[in-house]
């Protein structure tokens, strides 16, 4: 996902990937044994909220930031992976305004004596960031952190937090399977292993009881204070506006900045997160906070931009990095949602990596999609190759041709259209990595 490297934080990151392995290794030995020579840092931290699940993991973070800084708070955000640059990983609190990026300098500082304080020890890349994390986030004054959980949840290089503000459970499904089991209860315990006991918990919408009784009985048993989505609190659409309800009241709000039905749940979860961690909600800073929240390469329309500018004439290209069965569900019903308004042919554009289940993916487009145009990935040695994805979708019931890039598949639609019907809807997805590529190519990257 990573460009070529062009500034010191990033040159000091390539290195750090040739002397360490790229990806995960769970066990928290290694980033204590870390925090220990920095000074344990994770345990000067402001409130930090705690975030884990599938899927819904980023926007609830992105609700979380809105509605904090609607209040004029300042608000670390940690999340991963990065889309464009290795920078957006770490977007650091200002008083009174929206979060910056962290500054290149102070970043490849961070980077420089976390690498030290290694000693050369084995370590994987993603200990180095978390830790460079609990630095930057320690130094750095803000009024509150939040802290999205890399994979799983119990081993986690996040895990060391110890007295989180609240732990947020979102919606579990089957994902890293290799590393965290084939089943839903076990993912499910994976994650809740963020839960500390006597603190917080709120869970979010669960697609599985099964999941959801794994956590609720956790929490339970860990004596934390527990708010369950569905029970304690909810949300839903009502005349065109959203209507949160909880144990403090109601609140009337418009419809959330983020599209798709899936994000009410996600913004009633980030409200009830924010009120557990201590902070209060007022009805107008959760209304600020619906119409301004930001989420880079989730059902982020492009409507301008080298790639968006070779589309069909008046097409409506959304990117989405959604990579799992569960997400493709969620965005297979925000089409059909957007085909209800207006009615468009829906092309997918698609590039995944060989740890996902694209035949599940590619199931939940099965109905409503016309054709896939199959893509490479780079930036990562893991993308499928195009003829295979293609041979997925085929086998999840849809057209599929494999091309070497998404300029190539642009230029191929356009001969395929009938000059009869309305212009296409274009989703390109299936990878953040993949969205990471189209950004940087379309000249539009996060900010």
């Amino acid at each position: 996902m990573a460009e070529p490297a062009f500034s010191k934080a990033e040159q000091i990151i390539d290195e750090l990937m040739g002397l360490h392995p790229k990806g995960f290794d769970l066990s928290l030995n290694r980033i204590r044994r870390l925090l220990e020579v920095l000074g344990n840092p994770q345990d000067r931290l402001p409130p930090v909220i705690h975030v884990a699940g599938t899927n819904g993991k980023g926007s609830v973070t992105a609700f979380c930031r809105a509605l904090l800084e609607a209040q004029g708070l300042s608000v670390h955000v940690h999340t991963s992976p990065h889309l464009v640059r290795w920078h957006e990983r770490y977007r650091i609190g200002v008083k009174g305004g929206p979060g910056q990026y962290v500054d290149d300098e102070i970043f490849a500082d961070a980077l420089k004596r976390v690498a030290v304080a290694n000693g050369g020890q084995q370590i994987t890349v993603f200990e180095i960031l978390t830790a460079v994390t609990f630095l930057l986030f320690s130094e750095l004054p803000a009024d509150v952190a939040i802290i999205e959980v890399g994979l799983g949840g119990r081993f986690d290089a996040t895990n060391v937090i110890e007295k989180p503000a609240v732990s947020v459970i979102m919606p579990i499904s089957l994902d890293h399977q290799a590393y965290l089991g084939d089943r839903v209860e076990l993912i499910a315990a994976e994650k809740a292993g963020i839960m500390k006991r006597g603190l917080p918990v709120v869970i979010g919408q669960q697609e599985y009881d099964s999941a959801r009784d794994v956590l609720v009985t956790t929490a339970e048993r860990l004596g934390c204070p527990l708010t369950v989505f569905g029970q304690d609190f909810g949300a839903h659409e009502e005349f065109g506006r959203l209507v949160y309800q909880d144990e403090f009241g109601l609140m009337d709000l418009p419809l959330p900045r983020l599209p798709g039905r899936h994000q009410y749940g996600n913004a009633a979860a980030a409200i009830r997160a924010v009120k557990a961690a201590g902070f209060e909600v007022s009805n107008a800073v959760a209304e600020k906070a619906m119409t301004s929240v930001e989420w880079p390469g989730r059902l982020q329309r492009l409507t301008e931009g080298r790639l968006a500018d070779s589309a069909p004439a008046g097409a409506e290209i959304w990117v989405d990095g959604g990579h799992n069965p569960g997400a493709g569900e969620v965005i297979a019903e925000a089409m059909a949602g957007f085909e209800e308004r207006q009615s468009r042919p829906l092309y997918l554009i698609t590039g995944m990596i060989n740890t996902k289940d694209p035949v599940g993916y590619f199931r939940a487009f099965a109905d409503i999609a016309q054709d896939v145009f199959t893509v490479p990935i780079r930036g990562t040695d893991a993308g499928l190759d195009p003829v295979a994805l293609a041979q997925s979708a085929f086998d999840a019931g849809l057209v599929a041709t494999p091309m070497s890039t998404v300029a190539e598949a642009l230029e191929e639609l356009k001969t395929r259209l009938d000059p009869d019907m309305p212009a296409p809807r274009i989703l390109i997805g299936g990878s953040l990595y993949l969205v990471g590529n189209v950004l940087a190519d379309n000249g539009t990257p996060p900010k």
